[in-house]
Protein backbone atom coordinates (compact mmCIF):
# COMPACT_ATOMS: atom_id res chain seq x y z
CA UNK A 1 0.00 0.00 0.00
CA UNK A 2 2.85 2.41 0.89
CA UNK A 3 4.51 1.77 -2.46
CA UNK A 4 1.22 2.44 -4.26
CA UNK A 5 0.68 5.75 -2.46
CA UNK A 6 4.27 6.84 -3.00
CA UNK A 7 4.02 6.00 -6.68
CA UNK A 8 0.83 8.00 -7.03
CA UNK A 9 2.43 11.02 -5.36
CA UNK A 10 5.43 10.86 -7.71
CA UNK A 11 3.13 10.69 -10.71
CA UNK A 12 1.21 13.74 -9.46
CA UNK A 13 4.40 15.72 -8.93
CA UNK A 14 5.70 14.77 -12.36
CA UNK A 15 2.41 15.74 -13.98
CA UNK A 16 2.35 19.11 -12.23
CA UNK A 17 5.86 19.92 -13.39
CA UNK A 18 5.10 18.84 -16.96
CA UNK A 19 1.92 20.89 -17.18
CA UNK A 20 3.66 23.94 -15.70
CA UNK A 21 6.35 23.69 -18.39
CA UNK A 22 3.75 23.35 -21.14
CA UNK A 23 1.84 26.39 -19.89
CA UNK A 24 5.05 28.43 -19.63
CA UNK A 25 6.03 27.63 -23.21
CA UNK A 26 2.53 28.41 -24.48
CA UNK A 27 2.55 31.82 -22.82
CA UNK A 28 6.00 32.62 -24.22
CA UNK A 29 4.99 31.65 -27.74
CA UNK A 30 1.54 33.31 -27.66
CA UNK A 31 1.52 35.92 -24.86
CA UNK A 32 -1.61 37.65 -26.16
CA UNK A 33 -3.84 34.59 -26.13
CA UNK A 34 -6.60 34.66 -23.48
CA UNK A 35 -6.49 32.08 -20.71
CA UNK A 36 -9.12 29.41 -21.56
CA UNK A 37 -11.91 28.59 -19.13
CA UNK A 38 -11.31 25.75 -16.71
CA UNK A 39 -12.44 22.37 -17.98
CA UNK A 40 -14.42 20.49 -15.30
CA UNK A 41 -13.90 16.74 -14.98
CA UNK A 42 -16.25 14.70 -12.78
CA UNK A 43 -14.42 11.87 -10.99
CA UNK A 44 -16.68 9.38 -9.20
CA UNK A 45 -15.41 6.75 -6.78
CA UNK A 46 -17.61 3.85 -5.70
CA UNK A 47 -16.22 2.71 -2.37
CA UNK A 48 -17.05 1.28 1.05
CA UNK A 49 -15.63 1.35 4.57
CA UNK A 50 -16.13 -2.41 4.62
CA UNK A 51 -13.71 -2.98 1.73
CA UNK A 52 -10.04 -3.44 2.66
CA UNK A 53 -8.78 -2.32 -0.76
CA UNK A 54 -10.79 0.93 -0.70
CA UNK A 55 -8.78 3.22 1.66
CA UNK A 56 -5.96 3.80 -0.90
CA UNK A 57 -8.56 4.73 -3.51
CA UNK A 58 -10.28 7.10 -1.05
CA UNK A 59 -6.93 8.78 -0.41
CA UNK A 60 -6.23 9.05 -4.13
CA UNK A 61 -9.58 10.73 -4.82
CA UNK A 62 -8.94 13.24 -2.04
CA UNK A 63 -5.54 14.09 -3.52
CA UNK A 64 -6.94 14.41 -7.03
CA UNK A 65 -9.59 16.85 -5.79
CA UNK A 66 -6.91 19.09 -4.25
CA UNK A 67 -4.26 18.57 -6.93
CA UNK A 68 -3.42 21.65 -9.01
CA UNK A 69 -3.57 20.39 -12.58
CA UNK A 70 -3.22 23.93 -13.88
CA UNK A 71 -5.55 26.77 -14.65
CA UNK A 72 -7.46 24.75 -17.23
CA UNK A 73 -8.52 21.64 -15.27
CA UNK A 74 -10.97 21.35 -12.37
CA UNK A 75 -11.58 17.96 -10.75
CA UNK A 76 -15.06 17.56 -9.25
CA UNK A 77 -14.85 14.62 -6.85
CA UNK A 78 -17.84 12.48 -5.88
CA UNK A 79 -17.17 9.74 -3.31
CA UNK A 80 -20.17 7.39 -3.41
CA UNK A 81 -20.37 4.73 -0.68
CA UNK A 82 -22.26 1.63 -1.83
CA UNK A 83 -24.29 -0.53 0.56
CA UNK A 84 -23.56 -4.10 -0.57
CA UNK A 85 -20.65 -4.34 1.89
CA UNK A 86 -22.85 -3.45 4.87
CA UNK A 87 -23.69 -7.09 5.64
CA UNK A 88 -20.02 -8.10 5.85
CA UNK A 89 -19.45 -7.00 9.44
CA UNK A 90 -19.42 -3.20 9.24
CA UNK A 91 -22.32 -0.94 8.22
CA UNK A 92 -20.80 2.03 6.41
CA UNK A 93 -22.46 5.17 7.88
CA UNK A 94 -22.16 6.95 4.53
CA UNK A 95 -23.54 4.16 2.36
CA UNK A 96 -26.71 4.39 0.30
CA UNK A 97 -28.69 2.07 -1.92
CA UNK A 98 -28.96 5.00 -4.35
CA UNK A 99 -25.21 4.95 -5.02
CA UNK A 100 -25.32 1.18 -5.46
CA UNK A 101 -28.08 1.61 -8.04
CA UNK A 102 -26.06 4.30 -9.81
CA UNK A 103 -23.07 1.98 -10.01
CA UNK A 104 -25.21 -0.79 -11.48
CA UNK A 105 -26.37 1.61 -14.20
CA UNK A 106 -22.73 2.32 -15.03
CA UNK A 107 -22.03 -1.42 -15.18
CA UNK A 108 -24.57 -1.73 -17.97
CA UNK A 109 -23.54 1.41 -19.87
CA UNK A 110 -19.78 0.85 -19.68
CA UNK A 111 -19.95 -2.92 -20.17
CA UNK A 112 -17.58 -3.75 -17.33
CA UNK A 113 -19.66 -6.65 -16.01
CA UNK A 114 -20.35 -6.73 -12.28
CA UNK A 115 -19.91 -3.67 -10.04
CA UNK A 116 -16.91 -3.75 -7.72
CA UNK A 117 -15.05 -1.61 -5.21
CA UNK A 118 -13.06 0.51 -5.44
CA UNK A 119 -14.22 1.64 -8.87
CA UNK A 120 -13.44 5.04 -10.38
CA UNK A 121 -15.46 6.52 -13.24
CA UNK A 122 -14.22 9.64 -15.07
CA UNK A 123 -16.82 11.87 -16.77
CA UNK A 124 -19.08 8.83 -17.14
CA UNK A 125 -16.90 7.61 -20.00
CA UNK A 126 -14.24 5.25 -18.59
CA UNK A 127 -13.94 3.06 -15.50
CA UNK A 128 -11.03 1.35 -13.76
CA UNK A 129 -9.80 0.18 -10.36
CA UNK A 130 -10.04 3.25 -8.15
CA UNK A 131 -6.54 3.03 -6.67
CA UNK A 132 -4.73 3.20 -10.04
CA UNK A 133 -3.25 6.69 -9.87
CA UNK A 134 -1.59 6.73 -13.29
CA UNK A 135 -4.77 5.59 -15.03
CA UNK A 136 -6.74 8.25 -13.14
CA UNK A 137 -4.39 11.04 -14.21
CA UNK A 138 -4.38 9.93 -17.84
CA UNK A 139 -8.19 9.71 -17.91
CA UNK A 140 -8.63 13.12 -16.26
CA UNK A 141 -6.33 14.84 -18.76
CA UNK A 142 -8.08 13.15 -21.69
CA UNK A 143 -11.48 14.19 -20.34
CA UNK A 144 -10.30 17.77 -19.77
CA UNK A 145 -9.30 17.99 -23.43
CA UNK A 146 -12.85 17.38 -24.65
CA UNK A 147 -15.33 20.16 -25.40
CA UNK A 148 -17.68 20.88 -22.48
CA UNK A 149 -21.22 22.18 -22.27
CA UNK A 150 -21.01 25.40 -20.19
CA UNK A 151 -22.61 25.12 -16.75
CA UNK A 152 -22.90 27.83 -14.10
CA UNK A 153 -23.89 27.37 -10.47
CA UNK A 154 -24.46 30.06 -7.85
CA UNK A 155 -25.95 30.40 -4.37
CA UNK A 156 -29.14 32.36 -4.00
CA UNK A 157 -31.03 33.56 -0.95
CA UNK A 158 -32.63 30.65 0.92
CA UNK A 159 -36.40 30.94 1.19
CA UNK A 160 -36.79 28.49 4.06
CA UNK A 161 -34.78 27.36 7.06
CA UNK A 162 -32.58 24.29 6.73
CA UNK A 163 -32.28 24.58 2.95
CA UNK A 164 -29.94 26.15 0.42
CA UNK A 165 -31.11 27.87 -2.73
CA UNK A 166 -29.00 27.29 -5.83
CA UNK A 167 -29.28 28.83 -9.27
CA UNK A 168 -28.33 26.59 -12.21
CA UNK A 169 -27.80 27.51 -15.85
CA UNK A 170 -26.73 25.16 -18.64
CA UNK A 171 -25.58 26.60 -21.96
CA UNK A 172 -26.22 25.33 -25.46
CA UNK A 173 -25.95 21.58 -25.85
CA UNK A 174 -23.28 20.31 -28.22
CA UNK A 175 -21.81 16.91 -29.00
CA UNK A 176 -24.81 15.02 -27.65
CA UNK A 177 -25.66 11.47 -28.64
CA UNK A 178 -28.59 11.21 -31.07
CA UNK A 179 -31.69 9.83 -29.37
CA UNK A 180 -30.30 10.30 -25.87
CA UNK A 181 -31.56 12.65 -23.14
CA UNK A 182 -29.37 15.15 -21.31
CA UNK A 183 -30.25 15.07 -17.61
CA UNK A 184 -29.23 17.73 -15.08
CA UNK A 185 -28.05 16.38 -11.72
CA UNK A 186 -27.24 18.14 -8.45
CA UNK A 187 -25.04 16.71 -5.69
CA UNK A 188 -23.96 17.93 -2.26
CA UNK A 189 -20.65 16.62 -0.94
CA UNK A 190 -18.94 16.93 2.43
CA UNK A 191 -15.22 16.70 3.20
CA UNK A 192 -13.51 16.10 6.54
CA UNK A 193 -15.49 12.95 7.39
CA UNK A 194 -13.93 9.93 9.06
CA UNK A 195 -14.87 6.75 10.91
CA UNK A 196 -13.22 4.61 13.57
CA UNK A 197 -14.06 1.22 12.08
CA UNK A 198 -14.65 -1.45 14.71
CA UNK A 199 -15.52 -4.52 12.60
CA UNK A 200 -15.11 -5.98 9.15
CA UNK A 201 -12.07 -5.95 6.86
CA UNK A 202 -10.91 -2.51 8.08
CA UNK A 203 -11.39 -3.16 11.81
CA UNK A 204 -9.16 -0.97 13.96
CA UNK A 205 -8.57 1.67 11.28
CA UNK A 206 -9.54 5.35 11.40
CA UNK A 207 -10.67 5.95 7.82
CA UNK A 208 -10.64 9.48 6.39
CA UNK A 209 -12.62 10.52 3.34
CA UNK A 210 -12.70 13.22 0.69
CA UNK A 211 -15.84 14.52 -0.98
CA UNK A 212 -18.49 12.13 0.38
CA UNK A 213 -21.79 12.44 -1.48
CA UNK A 214 -24.51 13.39 0.97
CA UNK A 215 -27.31 13.76 -1.54
CA UNK A 216 -27.67 13.55 -5.31
CA UNK A 217 -30.77 13.93 -7.44
CA UNK A 218 -31.94 14.78 -10.90
CA UNK A 219 -33.32 18.33 -11.14
CA UNK A 220 -34.39 18.46 -14.77
CA UNK A 221 -33.56 17.91 -18.42
CA UNK A 222 -31.48 20.09 -20.72
CA UNK A 223 -33.19 20.83 -24.03
CA UNK A 224 -31.38 21.01 -27.35
CA UNK A 225 -33.00 24.25 -28.48
CA UNK A 226 -31.53 27.69 -27.76
CA UNK A 227 -28.39 29.12 -26.20
CA UNK A 228 -29.61 28.19 -22.72
CA UNK A 229 -30.68 24.55 -22.52
CA UNK A 230 -31.67 24.67 -18.84
CA UNK A 231 -32.15 27.36 -16.23
CA UNK A 232 -33.75 27.24 -12.81
CA UNK A 233 -33.49 27.56 -9.05
CA UNK A 234 -33.57 24.60 -6.71
CA UNK A 235 -33.87 24.31 -2.93
CA UNK A 236 -31.62 21.70 -1.34
CA UNK A 237 -32.31 20.55 2.25
CA UNK A 238 -29.17 20.55 4.41
CA UNK A 239 -29.18 18.27 7.44
CA UNK A 240 -28.12 19.75 10.77
CA UNK A 241 -25.21 17.31 11.23
CA UNK A 242 -23.57 18.36 7.96
CA UNK A 243 -20.83 20.94 8.50
CA UNK A 244 -21.51 23.86 6.18
CA UNK A 245 -17.87 24.87 6.00
CA UNK A 246 -17.09 21.49 4.43
CA UNK A 247 -19.97 21.39 1.93
CA UNK A 248 -19.79 21.79 -1.83
CA UNK A 249 -22.50 21.75 -4.47
CA UNK A 250 -21.92 20.18 -7.87
CA UNK A 251 -24.13 20.23 -10.97
CA UNK A 252 -23.49 18.09 -14.01
CA UNK A 253 -25.21 17.30 -17.30
CA UNK A 254 -25.26 13.57 -18.04
CA UNK A 255 -26.72 11.57 -20.90
CA UNK A 256 -29.27 9.08 -19.64
CA UNK A 257 -28.27 6.14 -21.85
CA UNK A 258 -24.57 6.57 -22.59
CA UNK A 259 -23.85 8.05 -19.11
CA UNK A 260 -21.39 10.52 -20.67
CA UNK A 261 -21.05 13.70 -18.61
CA UNK A 262 -21.17 16.70 -20.96
CA UNK A 263 -20.46 19.55 -18.57
CA UNK A 264 -20.31 20.41 -14.88
CA UNK A 265 -19.71 23.07 -12.25
CA UNK A 266 -18.93 23.10 -8.54
CA UNK A 267 -18.99 25.73 -5.78
CA UNK A 268 -18.41 25.81 -2.04
CA UNK A 269 -21.46 26.37 0.15
CA UNK A 270 -20.93 29.62 2.02
CA UNK A 271 -20.29 28.92 5.71
CA UNK A 272 -22.54 30.28 8.43
CA UNK A 273 -26.29 30.91 8.37
CA UNK A 274 -27.66 32.83 5.39
CA UNK A 275 -30.74 35.04 5.73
Amino acid sequence: MKRLLAGSILVLLYLSATMALIRSRAVQESPNLPVPARSPVVVELFTSEGCSSCPPADALLARLAEQKFGENVQVIALEEHVDYWDEQGWADPFSSRDWTSRQYVYAGALGNGNPYTPQMVVDGRVEFVGSHGQKALKSILEAAGKAKVPVTLAQGNPNKAGAENLSVTVGELAGTTKGDAAEVWLAITETGLHSAVKRGENAGQDLHHGAVVRTMRKIGNAKAEGESSFAGDVNVPLRAEWKRENLRAAVFVQEKKSRRILGAAEIRIAPGPRV
